[in-house]
């Protein structure tokens, strides 16, 4: 049978299986399946066993479901993810039920007949699986299964599948997850002798067998085999993918999504912030640009999974790539104005006295033609794998599509209980699920439980925190506390390899897709706006800056040239103008509030021999911030904070520097000491100099700083922040 795949692998190795007991074999055939984004989406489908367990209670053996737990992903899932449920107890709560107006109730009986008082939740598709008589199901949402149950001649097309592959599948009209759902299917494959799989209209595909091996077995053949029907239909000779291209996509579209993004960014977030995601990837552009695009982008997804993440239907914006980029800021306000009355037209018309309150009608997903695919989440990851939905919702629309052959289709699939034939609406052979079932997903109470049941968000969560200066010091310490408060990070030095080194040390506490880095010479305007373009390339845009770059010119007679204090003043000064200047730009497309922290020094306020160049640079540096919190407001806040000496992690303290210091204030030292020290030592002379005799660790710095970008200051802006152990010399008179 495995000789007869096409697309897909069979990964199954007798080996590592033969070592396995039946849960965790389960596992192996879920995690296999789930590997393989043509065979389910993230977070998507379930899996299941029944097997028999020895009873805790009664020492007997009984058979238990084993099914994927709510919420999880087939890719990753553990052991522990698993419901475990006594199977006869289960299937004796139906006479506990009474019909689908009372589906919801069910779920709370099902802890009820939980096995080994198992914590993990069981999902609403649990009766689905112990319904139908089989050892091992697998219920899945290919885009190929998916395209087959959302096209207007989907049955009809499902027996000729089944005839020329030899299958019988049986086919069911749409109904939500739940009881009734599970004696639907349980129903059809007692009325279909030889089934051998069932697929569920606009929603997805069920298929299982005698063993685990053979489960898995009989699913990717199947699959398979789906894609290589729907691929025979799409290549039949004329016949145009969408209706064919509209436009073309734009040369210049990177660069085009870079600059909008900002701005879109910010017109979605105006009730809560979003992080973003840009994808022009083969197959978005092959929809955005095509004829019939608009057309099925408004018609809305079909599988419930779909559009849980992506919103009943994308935004679709009315632009011509023949035209000019600067059209497209009025042509979103446009869109988006049409957009949120849309959305609450739609939940105006549908919800009920107890549907949870509306939640944000800004859209998940906009479509750009020639340029490609924007989405949003309230993380990078989310953000991303609301773009991975959406192109499975393409790919759902082409092959429907293909099955159609371009000629339109009027026989609309019976519909199940929830909902009547005329509520599907139907164009190019794909049938979108009624707005009705739509919203009966989206604003399902046990959906809006499983929101309420997450964790809360941390102090900085979607927020894009641009760290310069974050390969050492200071700024290495602040990247680690804005990770650890939830931020976007983007580690950014003039040392490459120094910010790469920090960003790993970054993701291993906000996970790999919450970091970034970039190189960065904050003298150069270019470098600059890389840098930036960098960040809103990975993120989307700008919500936090902070400098801790500077230079301390140095010599070893104590006397610097021209050229070094023309240098000290374009790092520590100009360098910081022109970095909050191009930033600005970001900050202001996006209309959100933002933040801005500098690092300015005590040597701006105290006198000193030998150190004019960065005393006088630092002082400048402290008026900037306070010019700057009058030009970006009132939107912007612009703060710094001032330390005194930080020895230690500072790269303006090499060993040279160092020693010429401990020279300087007669400090007795071993020229053969090591680096560590000898920075000690200089420190330690320093914080005696202090009311707190504490040397200034990066960290304390750090603190401060993110103390001002945070949301526990957002009343502060042109305000500096000593940090300096109560350094009475700097004192303000």
């Amino acid at each position: 049978m495995a000789g007869r795949l096409k697309f897909l692998e069979d990964k199954w190795d007798d080996a590592v299986a033969a070592k396995l007991d039946g849960p965790e074999l389960l596992r192996y055939r879920s995690n296999l399946l789930g590997s393989d984004l043509r065979i389910t989406n993230f977070g998507g489908g379930n899996t299941s066993s029944k097997l028999e367990e020895i009873d805790p209670v009664t020492s007997e053996k009984v058979q238990v479901l084993w099914v994927k737990g709510s919420g999880g992903d087939l890719g990753s899932i553990k052991r522990s993810g698993f419901a475990t449920l006594y199977l006869d107890r289960l299937l004796a709560l139906e006479k506990q039920y009474k019909g689908v107006a009372e589906e919801d109730a069910m779920v709370a009986l099902y802890p009820l007949v939980t096995f080994n008082n198992n914590p993990t939740a069981a999902s609403i598709d649990t009766p689905l699986h112990g319904f139908l008589p089989f050892a091992h199901v697998d219920h899945l949402h290919p885009d190929w299964g998916i395209a087959l149950a959302a096209s207007a001649n989907g049955k009809q097309k499902m027996e000729e599948f089944n005839k020329e592959f030899g299958h019988r599948l049986a086919w069911l009209p749409w109904q939500r997850p739940g009881f009734e759902l599970g004696m639907m299917l349980r129903r059809i494959v007692q009325e279909t002798p030889g089934c051998d799989g069932v697929v569920l209209g606009g929603h997805g595909l069920f298929t299982w067998g005698d063993t685990q091996r053979e489960a898995y077995l009989n699913t990717i053949t199947i699959i398979d085999q789906l894609g290589q029907f729907i691929e025979r239909h799409a290549s039949k000779p004329g016949y145009k993918s969408f209706g064919g291209s509209r436009v073309q996509s734009h040369s210049d579209r990177k660069k085009i999504a870079t600059e909008i993004m900002p701005y879109l960014r910010g017109a979605v977030s105006r009730k809560q912030r979003w992080i973003g995601s840009f994808t022009d990837a083969d197959q978005v552009l092959g929809f955005v640009n095509s004829e019939n695009a608009e057309k099925l982008a408004h018609l809305g997804t079909s599988c419930p999974d779909h559009f849980i993440r992506t919103k009943i239907r994308p935004m679709f914006l009315k632009w011509d790539p023949a035209g000019d980029p600067k059209e497209i800021p009025a042509i979103i306000e446009k869109a988006l104005e049409t957009y949120r009355a849309e959305y609450s037209e739609y939940y105006t018309k549908h919800a009920l006295p107890d549907s949870p309150k509306q939640r944000d009608a800004s859209p998940t997903v906009v479509l750009l033609p020639g340029v490609g695919m924007f989405t949003f989440g309230k993380s990078k990851t989310e953000a991303r794998l609301t773009g991975e939905f959406y192109i499975n919702a393409i790919g759902v629309m082409q092959g429907a599509g293909a099955l159609g052959g371009g000629v339109e289709c009027k026989d609309i699939p019976q519909a199940g209980p929830a909902a009547s034939a005329d509520q599907f609406t139907v164009y190019d052979n794909y049938v979108a699920l009624p707005p009705s079932e739509a919203f009966r997903i989206e604003y399902w109470a046990l959906e809006e439980a499983k929101i309420r049941r997450q964790p809360p968000e941390k102090q900085l969560s979607r927020q894009v925190a641009l760290i310069v200066g974050g390969g050492s010091g200071i700024g290495h310490q602040v990247a680690l506390i804005a990770a650890e408060r939830g931020a976007h990070v983007v580690v950014a030095d003039r040392d490459a390899a120094a910010a790469e080194k920090v960003a790993v040390e970054c993701k291993a506490i906000a996970g790999k897709e919450a970091v970034g880095f970039t190189a960065i010479d904050i003298r150069d305007r270019k470098a600059i706006q890389a840098a930036l373009e960098a960040t809103i390339q990975q993120f989307g845009g700008l919500d936090i800056l902070i400098n801790t770059a500077a230079m301390f010119p140095s010599s070893p007679d104590g006397i610097i040239s021209d050229a070094q204090w023309a240098l000290t003043l374009e790092v520590n000064v100009t360098a910081n103008y022109l970095l909050a200047d191009e930033a600005q730009k970001v900050l202001k497309s996006q209309g959100l509030d933002g933040s801005v922290v500098l690092t300015s020094s005590a040597n701006a306020v105290v006198a000193k021999r030998g150190s004019e160049a960065y005393d006088v640079s630092k002082a400048a540096l402290s008026h900037l911030v306070r010019e700057l919190a009058v030009s970006l407001a009132p939107k912007v806040r612009v703060n710094g904070i001032s330390p005194a000496t930080v020895v230690k992690g500072s790269t303006m303290f090499p060993r040279d520097r160092v020693k010429a210091s401990l020279t300087k204030y007669k400090i007795p030292f071993n020229d053969s000491s090591g680096d560590d020290e000898l920075r000690n030592a200089l420190a330690q002379f320093y914080a005696e100099r202090t009311l707190t005799h504490t040397p200034i660790d990066p960290k304390d710095c750090a603190e401060a700083i993110m103390f001002l970008a945070g949301p526990l200051t957002r009343c502060t802006t042109g305000h500096i922040i000593p940090v300096d152990g109560g350094l009475v010399e700097a004192y303000l008179r």
